[in-house]
C-alpha cells in the first residue's frame, strides 16, 4: 500500500468519525438542554478538525513527494531503456561482441594475478599443424613450460533474443538456437587447433563464455554441452570457473619462483663456503709463514748478540764508539691457529650474549 492510499484511508475514517459524532450531537441536543452538553462535543469537534487538517496537509506534501519520485523513476526507467537497447544494439554487431569478451577475459586475467609477457601473452599468431595460421585471444605459459590457449570469441545474439522475447515458446526457441550457436562455435574452436600451433601446449583450448548466464541458459537447452566440448578437446568456462583455473596457474608460478629462489640462495651459499675454504687456507699458510719468520728472527738475534754485539761492545770498552750499539729484542709473540668451529653450549650462548650487551666481548 502507498502513501496515497493510507492517507486517503485516515481522510475517509477521519470523515466518518465526524458523521458519527454529529449525529450523537444530534441525539443529545434533543434529550439535553443547549447548554449542557454541547462543549464537550463542541471540543472535540475543534480537535478532529485541527486534526484532519494537518492529515490534509501531511497528505498533500506526501503527495507531492510521490509525484516527484515518480518522475524521477520514470526518467531513469527511460534512460536505462535507451541505454539497454543501445547495448543490445551494439552487442549484436560481431566485432564489438568480440572485444567485451576480450575485456571480460582480461580482467578475469589480472583479478587472477598473472603478469602480462611473463606468465600470458594477448592475441599471439602461430600456425596450426595443418598451416593455417591462427590468432587466440590469450596464451598462459604454465610453471612448466607448457601452454594453455584461450579463446573469447563467443556468439550470444540468440541469447540476447530470448531474453528479449515475452512469449515462453518464442524464449524457449531463442534459448535452443543459443545452444546451437555455441554448439557450432565449439566444433569451430576444435577444426581450429590452437594447441598444434603453441608447442608445448596442453592438449585442450579454453572456451571463455563472457557471463556465466551464458552458460546457464545454454545448458537448459542443451544439458550435454560441457561433455560435447570434452570429447573435443574443448573446455567451456566462464568468468568463476577460469579465475578459478588462473588463479591455480599463478600459484604454481610463485611455487615454482620460490623454488628458483630457493636454488639461487644454495648455489650462492656453496660458492660463498668454497671460497670461505680458500681463504682459511691462505690464513692458515700466512701463519706458519709468521711463525717460521719469527723463528728465523730469533735465531739471527741469537747469532747477532754472540758473534757480533761481543765484538762491538770491544769497541766500546776501548772508548773509540761514541754511542753503545743498541741490543735488538727477541719476538716473543705467538701466532694463534684456526680450529673447526664448534657448537656453543646453551650456557655460553647466553654468556657470548651477556658480554655482548657489556661490551665486553673481545
Amino acid at each position: 500500500m502507498d502513501a496515497a492510499s493510507l492517507l486517503t484511508g485516515l481522510l475517509l475514517g477521519a470523515l466518518l468519525a465526524t458523521a458519527v459524532t454529529l449525529g450523537v450531537v444530534a441525539l443529545l441536543a434533543r434529550r439535553r438542554p443547549a447548554d449542557e452538553g454541547l462543549e464537550p462535543v463542541h471540543e472535540s469537534l475543534d480537535h478532529l478538525h485541527r486534526l484532519l487538517a494537518t492529515i490534509e496537509r501531511a497528505r498533500a506534501t506526501a503527495h507531492g513527494e510521490l509525484r516527484e519520485q515518480m518522475g524521477s523513476v520514470g526518467q531513469a526507467s527511460s534512460m536505462l531503456r535507451q541505454e539497454t537497447a543501445a547495448l543490445v544494439t551494439a552487442l549484436r554487431t560481431p566485432h564489438v561482441r568480440g572485444r567485451w569478451g576480450e575485456v571480460q577475459l582480461r580482467r578475469v586475467v589480472e583479478v587472477a594475478g598473472l603478469l602480462e609477457h611473463c606468465d600470458f601473452v594477448e592475441q599471439p599468431s602461430g600456425t596450426n599443424d595443418a598451416g593455417a595460421g591462427v590468432r587466440p585471444d590469450l596464451v598462459v605459459t604454465l610453471a612448466d613450460g607448457r601452454q594453455v590457449v584461450v579463446d573469447a570469441k563467443v556468439p550470444f545474439a540468440g541469447y540476447i533474443e530470448a531474453v528479449q522475447a515475452d512469449d515462453v515458446g518464442v524464449r524457449a526457441e531463442r534459448i535452443a538456437v543459443h545452444a546451437r550457436q555455441l554448439r557450432t562455435h565449439v566444433d569451430q574452436l576444435a577444426a581450429r587447433r590452437y594447441p598444434t600451433a603453441f608447442r608445448p601446449a596442453a592438449p585442450f583450448t579454453v572456451l571463455f563464455v563472457p557471463s556465466d548466464g551464458f552458460l546457464t541458459t545454454a545448458l537448459e537447452a542443451e544439458p550435454g554441452l560441457l561433455e560435447y566440448g570434452f570429447a573435443r578437446d574443448v573446455v567451456l568456462a566462464t568468468p568463476s570457473t577460469l579465475l578459478a583455473l588462473l588463479r591455480t596457474v599463478a600459484y604454481s608460478w610463485r611455487q615454482e619462483r620460490l623454488a628458483r629462489d630457493a636454488d639461487q640462495v644454495l648455489e650462492v651459499g656453496r660458492r660463498l663456503h668454497a671460497r670461505l675454504t680458500t681463504l682459511s687456507g691462505h690464513l692458515t699458510r700466512l701463519g706458519s709463514a709468521l711463525s717460521s719468520a719469527m723463528g728465523r728472527y730469533n735465531e739471527t738475534v741469537g747469532s747477532y748478540e754472540s758473534s757480533v754485539l761481543v765484538a762491538a761492545r770491544r769497541f766500546d770498552d776501548l772508548g773509540v764508539a761514541e754511542t753503545p750499539v743498541p741490543t735488538p729484542q727477541p719476538l716473543e709473540a705467538t701466532i694463534r691457529t684456526l680450529r673447526p668451529a664448534e657448537l656453543p653450549l646453551p650456557g655460553d650462548r647466553d654468556r657470548d650474549v651477556a658480554g655482548d650487551r657489556d661490551g665486553t666481548t673481545g
